[in-house]
């Protein structure tokens, strides 16, 4: 959140606080005063997300291939100049934070709902103004920056505070912080420049001059904490001080008249009006304020205290107290410090925040609060979530009482949920008469060789698929993890069909073999708001294996979990079309044979397990969506034209070019099949309208 208006008052108001520097001169300038140490820069991961993911496509799940390709281009650009990224992303979002992020988090709530409007209206991905990220991107960017060689830390803590922090403790090597965070003007440490104005071309950005900032507005370094507080930050809410800004811009024009800016230099007049100076410092007590408010405002600004530097009036070293853990006496010390470790390294997704907050959150995805057949992915994935939060509360060495164990608190956003309170999620075990093995066997204490079939074996137990313990020394790892997500997911949504299974197959088969110039050339005639939500439905779910194999001890290699190697979203779109319009599944495979042996031997194995929990797998082809409330819209029936499963090989070897769907869109008219006739075929034709009740079965 940073300080309210900062940013924009040091841009448009006192621009000579801005400075453009060349990141180049900086590292040159910076080995010339440190010739022993490599110019480094800490990078803000959450405020670069939004920066790094420029691919044109983004509300169909993500073009993880080409955000991968950018991420690179982003890191190769500082190589190429000797400077070293360390990046940091936020690990937790701590309790005094937690109003700001439901505000947050609702407000995305009602972007979203636009964003399914404006797709059911168009039948198009909206504009920039409603651009939303690609669901889990900051999770899977640690992981993808680390696949690249950067070091990549996760916080225990306020994040901004440890990027600061860092910084500062390694000032010989430090020469700025990369970041879209005004807060990093008022921490007393190394230079902060802007992500947003970073031109890789010219490798030039914008520096905040805290120095300036202070020169301007006659303050102290010492004293832009309380300015800081006083116009409302992440401790301080804006609400609180409101009364104060009041009296003081008052007295500001009384004097100067109304001019842009007026506000901070209002307030800066108020603090030196009534300040005294102790011992170098300036004490703010004597402050028109409320015992309470004065209290607020002290430890508001030892927030922007870093360790090792003195507290503003008090004159004592700041040692910031170490955070409790909520399991400290049910897991045993060795579990907690390899929790520790694996998360600060960014090694694994949850599991600290299980075993040390017992509270996890889950930010938004695009889900469309009106179709009412699809759960939301919190509900699709908590039986998954309880049996991971079993093995790590309920392992056989607990040192407290196993009946103690407290449910974990899931902050998780979704249509209808006001995140009034936390849900209550109990961990649970695999079944009464089986106990789960314990995470030093998972972890610390076997080889990996011998560790890895339990580990394994764990693993699918956490998604209830043992059935697949036989499948990994036969399906390659990107098709296993593919397998095993989409089957959960068939398993857990009953509106699925079999067109969805094989638009997931054959996208999950088809994006191994093609590169991010390909995929991000895919063009479909029209956006489908049931396969957005199924591309985030998958894309989300891969983060809940990262932290089922993070608890395993990793018995799959993490790299093959990202949705780099199993997912594209255009792809997914492409297939989805395809197979709600009557295409084969050689045609959804482009007509390449190892292609279609890979896709029927998955699909084998989906039919095969959904069958055998009582779960058929039903062919219904929908015709795409007309607009809310109108016949035949997914708004007003989910009724759809039921399409023949074909099998066998094509007659003709003529293939389709990439990115093309045999079908046309008429705007207004919605997705309307007219499949085309290839030479010596006859030409597809939709059977009649099948109820929704009484959809037809495959039968394999």
């Amino acid at each position: 959140m940073g300080v309210q208006g900062l940013n924009h008052f040091m841009e448009k108001c006192c621009p000579d606080t801005c400075i453009k520097v060349n990141l180049r001169k900086m590292a040159e300038d910076h080995r010339a005063i440190y010739p022993y140490s490599t110019p480094t820069l800490v990078v803000d991961g959450m405020a670069c997300v939004r920066q790094w993911y420029t691919c044109q496509a983004w509300v169909h799940g993500g073009q993880w291939k080409e955000y991968m390709y950018l991420l690179n281009q982003f890191v190769s650009a500082f190589s190429a100049l000797g400077i070293r990224l360390v990046f940091y992303f936020d690990g937790t979002v701590e309790d005094r934070k937690r109003a700001e992020w439901v505000r947050r988090r609702l407000r995305s709530n009602r972007d979203i709902a636009k964003i399914f409007h404006f797709i059911k209206t168009h039948k198009q991905q909206p504009g920039k103004e409603l651009f939303a990220l690609p669901s889990g991107l900051p999770t899977f960017s640690r992981f993808a920056l680390k696949s690249l060689g950067q070091e990549v830390k996760c916080s225990t803590r306020e994040a901004d505070f440890e990027i600061a922090s860092y910084a500062n403790s390694h000032a010989h090597d430090c020469m700025g912080i990369l970041s879209q965070d005004s807060d990093f003007v008022i921490y007393d440490t190394v230079p902060y420049l802007s992500a947003s104005k970073l031109c890789l071309k010219s490798m030039t950005t914008v520096l905040f001059s805290r120095e300036r900032l202070c020169h301007v507005l006659e303050l102290q370094k010492t004293e832009l904490p309380v300015l800081a507080c006083l116009l409302g930050n992440d401790f301080v809410p804006e609400s609180c001080m409101r009364h104060v800004r009041d009296r003081a811009v008052n007295d500001h024009r009384s004097q100067y008249g109304q001019h842009e800016g007026e506000m901070f230099f209002a307030l800066a007049q108020f603090m030196i009006k009534y300040h005294t100076d102790n011992g170098g410092y300036s004490d703010f007590f004597t402050l028109p304020l409320s015992m309470e408010e004065k209290e607020l405002l002290e430890n508001g600004r030892r927030s922007y205290v870093l360790p090792g530097q003195f507290i503003p009036f008090i004159g004592q070293e700041w040692c910031p107290p170490d955070k409790g853990c909520a399991m400290e006496k049910l897991v045993s010390a060795s579990i907690l410090q390899a929790v520790k470790e694996k998360h600060t390294r960014a090694d694994c997704f949850l599991l600290y925040n299980v075993l040390y907050d017992g509270v996890v959150e889950c930010s938004n995805t695009l889900e469309d609060a009106e179709n009412m057949a699809l759960p939301s992915q919190a509900s699709v994935f908590q039986p998954l979530r309880e049996r991971l939060y079993g093995l790590l509360m309920l392992q056989p060495t607990l040192t407290g009482d196993a009946e103690a164990v407290p449910a974990v608190k899931e902050w998780f956003v979704y249509s209808g949920n006001a995140l009034v309170e936390p849900a209550l999620v109990p961990p649970k075990q695999i079944s009464d008469s089986e106990a789960w093995p314990d995470l030093r066997d998972l972890w610390l204490f076997k080889k990996d060789a011998e560790a890895r079939p339990l580990q394994l074996s764990t693993f699918l137990a956490i998604l209830d698929l043992r059935e697949y313990a036989h499948l990994p020394d036969s399906i390659e790892e990107p098709l296993l993890v593919a397998l095993c997500l989409i089957t959960y997911i068939f398993l857990q949504v009953s509106d699925l069909s079999l067109e969805d299974l094989d638009a997931y197959l054959s996208q999950a088969v088809c994006v191994m073999f093609k590169l991010h110039p390909e995929l991000a050339h895919i063009k479909v005639p029209c956006v489908d708001a049931r396969a957005v939500q199924l591309g985030s439905l998958f894309v989300r779910g891969l983060t809940y294996l990262v932290a089922a194999n993070s608890a395993c001890g990793s018995p799959i290699a993490m790299d093959t979990l990202m949705p780099w190697r199993t997912f594209d979203g255009l792809l997914f779109h492409q297939k989805y079309l395809l197979a709600h319009t009557g295409q084969t599944p050689e045609e959804l495979m482009e007509d390449q044979r190892s292609w279609i042996s890979k896709f029927n031997t998955l699909r084998e194995h989906v039919i095969s397990a959904c069958r055998s929990r009582g779960r058929p797998i039903l062919t219904a082809p929908r015709e795409g969506q007309q607009g809310p409330g109108r016949p035949g819209s997914e708004a007003s029936s989910s009724a759809a034209a039921s399409t023949p499963v074909h099998h066998g090989s094509p007659q003709s070897t003529s293939r389709p070019q990439h990115g093309s769907v045999p079908a046309t869109y008429t705007p207004g008219d919605g997705f309307q099949p007219r499949v085309q006739r290839r030479p010596g075929r006859r030409a597809y034709r939709l059977a009649p309208r099948w109820p929704q009740n009484n959809p037809r079965p495959y039968h394999p």
